[in-house]
């Protein structure tokens, strides 16, 4: 057998080998996730929600169907759990962070924005709807040089959806309506997982890969909590926050 013959079987034999260990070797997976989960509570009495009057708008009054609106700056369950807080990491996370491809539905609906506050990553899709029979117009208003734009658009009611982007991080930018006066909400803009607290003040925040986060927690009027966590072979971990009642 000629020289170049037997080094291309020797190289074919080779081929064949290392490709048979690599099927005997056991695959090395990534790292197991795990999740963040608590709850978010008022230590204290809650403030008396103000009352709104929608009678100048009767279709506002009427899409109410009986049940009185009320302010949402401070909104508690029964078992004291703290709704509308914004739950994100704002520390620890690897870089680059994707984006979440998920759009994020904001509605104006029953003369409200719904929800209250909602959380998006930068560059992510908001979907906004005009559920009412009045028109709205929705007006955030984001702090001046901090990279996102403010607008200020007319919306009739079942009107087309907007699609809007922000373009950096800022917790948090109001919203109101310039035609309603009493709706406002906030849009908290971050970088990476987020969730907002629901009415019994329950988050979860899931797929995290092992490591050490600063949890942060946002509300409109108790301001900022933090928390130091570490996930670790997959463990999930419960974090819970308190903010004290003013």
């Amino acid at each position: 057998m000629k020289t170049h013959q037997r080094v291309a079987a020797m190289s074919f034999a080779l081929l064949l080998l290392a490709a048979g260990l690599l099927r005997l070797t056991p695959g090395v997976g990534a790292a197991p996730t795990a999740s963040i989960s608590g709850t978010v509570k008022l230590d204290g009495p809650a403030p008396h929600q103000r009352p709104i009057d929608m009678s100048k708008d009767p279709s506002c009054a009427q899409s109410r169907a009986g049940a009185p609106a009320a302010a949402e700056n401070v909104v508690v369950g029964a078992n004291g759990g703290l709704a509308n807080v914004v739950v994100y990491i704002s520390h620890g996370l690897s870089s680059p962070v994707p984006v979440s491809s998920k759009p994020v539905t904001f509605e104006q609906k029953g003369c409200q924005y719904v929800p209250h506050v909602v959380a998006v990553n930068p560059g992510q899709h908001m979907t906004i709807l005009n559920r009412d029979n009045t028109m709205h117009n929705i007006h955030p208003d984001p702090k001046p040089g901090g990279g996102n734009t403010a607008f200020n658009r007319s919306q009739l009611g079942g009107g087309p959806a907007l699609d809007v982007a922000w373009s950096a991080e800022e917790v948090a930018i109001p919203v109101k309506c310039n035609v309603h006066p009493w709706m406002h909400a906030f849009i908290v803009v971050v970088k990476g997982p987020n969730t907002v607290s629901n009415n019994n003040g329950s988050f979860k925040l899931e797929n995290l890969p092992p490591g050490t986060y600063t949890l942060t927690a946002w509300h409109e009027t108790y301001g900022t909590a933090t928390q130091t966590v570490t996930i670790a072979g997959g463990k999930p971990v419960t974090v819970d926050f308190t903010f004290k009642a003013k």
